[in-house]
């Protein structure tokens, strides 16, 4: 054992989590489940480049009206 060597901590959250995923040891693939119906899509980049070719630019002053005149 080294001189300068602590004792193992734990903080209270990390506890917290450890005893979560005793008693539901299911966690960890639901939260991937989870994960991937919201953020893991496929994205089109052909529609992504039409979008963005159709975007108008704004002005710089939103509430003067320039084509009004």
């Amino acid at each position: 054992m080294s001189l300068f060597a602590r004792p193992e901590y734990t903080s209270e959250a990390q506890t917290f989590i450890q005893q979560l995923k005793v008693q539901k040891p299911t966690l960890e693939a639901e939260q991937r489940q989870g994960r991937s119906l919201l953020w893991d899509k496929s994205v089109d980049r052909q529609a992504q480049a039409e979008y963005q070719a159709a975007r108008v630019a704004q002005q710089p002053y939103v509430y003067l009206n320039t084509s009004a005149k």
